[in-house]
């Protein structure tokens, strides 16, 4: 199927690995010329190679790359001064830390709604009207399935990704909406990426039990008995962002192999 988006921009946050790789190379691979942000060097370049060399690349398509915090204004700024206007947009910051909410201070709670709930509202902010001008826009934030099924020991992750769905839920059906500009949220369950291998290793000291055993037991608890892949994950980001997904607007798309067992 052609996505009809070649020729696109995109800014795709977190891309030097996991999720938001797998974003940017499926956005890539239709066409897309991507931007792509995250704060480690090394791994970002890494990534912007791994991207040129793709053999499913347009030829034409291009790759740019920007070592930056996106959660600071001076992340923000970096990213706008070598382009100001993007028809996509994929916010996606790392998920704060696990634990006990009893452990949590303010800053703690601070640090995780600025990045997972203030920053993707500045991006918005700062893209949504050049997308409504141009007559298309996509934006996906990438959240958690944690937003639908809250999970206890991921307290700042619900709090501050909830307040972000929230306030999508509101904007998105604004006068945007009729102008060809859509904003999604995307809720990843379980993917093979290094969040995911972090947690469970986590679980594994807390519990003393060996690392392939609480891994096993994690994906046991997943209907198609496996974890999500990021190419896969990447493939429903860049549909969500096509010609034909404009009929789905201020939606939560849940990826999770069928984990989570409400009806809605």
């Amino acid at each position: 199927m052609d996505l009809g988006i070649a020729g696109k921009s995109a800014l795709v946050c977190g891309a030097s690995k996991g999720l938001g790789f797998g974003c940017a190379q499926a956005l890539l691979r239709e066409g897309v010329n991507v931007l792509i942000v995250a704060r480690g060097d090394e791994a970002l370049q890494n990534a912007a190679a791994q991207l040129m060399a793709d053999s499913a690349r347009p030829k034409g398509t291009s790759v740019q790359s920007v070592a930056a915090d996106i959660t600071t204004v001076a992340g923000r700024q970096a990213v706008f001064a070598l382009r100001s206007d993007y028809d996509i947009v994929v916010t996606n910051a790392g998920g704060p830390p696990s634990g006990d909410f009893r452990d949590w201070d303010r800053d703690a709670w601070i640090k995780a709604v600025e990045a997972n709930m203030l920053t993707p509202i500045e991006l918005i902010k700062a893209t949504v009207d050049g997308m409504a001008a141009r007559g298309f826009g996509r934006i996906i934030n990438i959240t958690s399935s944690a937003v639908k099924a809250p999970i206890e020991i991921l307290g700042l992750s619900n709090g501050a990704r909830s307040g972000l769905t929230g306030f999508v839920a509101g904007v998105a059906r604004g006068k945007i909406a009729a102008q060809g500009v859509t904003i999604n949220n995307l809720l990843p369950g379980a993917f093979d990426t290094d969040r995911l291998k972090a947690l469970m290793q986590g679980a594994a000291q807390k519990t003393g039990q060996a690392l392939d055993a609480v891994t096993a037991a994690r994906r046991n608890t997943i209907p198609v008995r496996r974890f999500g892949t990021p190419s896969e994950f990447g493939a429903i980001c860049a549909f969500l962002c096509s010609q034909q997904a404009g009929y789905i607007n201020g939606q939560n798309v849940l990826a999770d192999g069928g984990a989570y067992a409400g009806v809605f």
